[in-house]
């Protein structure tokens, strides 16, 4: 089922509150640094205020915004956030939407959803978990650190490995099943993880992530 539409914005809005730092204790961000527009499949708030943390401006539009108005916004990078549902319903329409930033070049950062509708638009396939990964406590390796994550996880559709195509690369693996946990594009500055680096409450091993976004809209 598609379940995005029963939990995306109605129309499109600013966000402007960011983490909370015990050396600050301010949560507004100027939003005057680089533009994020962020495409609202069911989004956790703390993934936005990730991205506020890192000064960015960020501009949340709903699941159906297509890929015109979104470059009419002229952002330096697009957002594709989680949310319920099987990818495969959202993508009916998300999937062309996502296929149109692709072809524009923007930088793209999916996280769950997102990252299962990326997939799709690259031309991977998606299936249903036979339980799912949900909770905090599940390790997940960087196959370019070799480093182990320990992330936290909710959802109940997987991106087959062996479906990616050329140019697709396998960045990040679950060490309780063996499946795809992250993804980029060769060449490109698109990518998008299966888990939840902004945690809320949990690990933020996977933290990092948003500041790497950040460097390919700066770059």
């Amino acid at each position: 089922m598609d379940l995005a539409k029963e939990v995306t914005c109605a129309q499109p809005y600013k966000w402007n509150d960011s983490t909370w730092s015990i050396k600050n204790d301010s949560d507004q961000n100027s939003g005057m640094g680089l533009h994020v527009v962020a495409m609202d499949f069911g989004a956790k708030q703390n993934i936005f205020r990730c991205l506020a943390a890192t000064g960015c401006q960020i501009t949340v539009v709903p699941a159906y915004t297509s890929a015109e108005d979104i470059l009419k916004i002229k952002p330096n990078g697009v957002f594709l956030s989680n949310g319920p549902g099987d990818p495969v319903a959202t993508g009916i329409y998300a999937v062309p939407t996502i296929k149109g930033l692709l072809d524009n070049g923007l930088p793209i950062f999916g996280i769950c959803l997102g990252h299962q509708m990326l997939s799709l638009a690259l031309g991977a396939k998606t299936r249903k978990m036979h339980h799912g990964h949900h909770g905090a406590n599940h390790p997940v390796k960087n196959l370019k650190t070799s480093k182990v994550e320990i992330t936290s996880q909710n959802h109940g559709f997987v991106v087959e490995a062996e479906s990616l195509p050329k140019g697709v690369i396998e960045t990040h693996r679950s060490l309780f099943d063996g499946t795809l946990e992250g993804i980029r594009v060769e060449g490109k500055p698109i990518f998008s993880v299966q888990h939840h680096p902004e945690a809320s409450p949990g690990p933020q091993d996977s933290n990092y992530l948003f500041d790497e976004f950040i460097e390919l809209m700066r770059s």
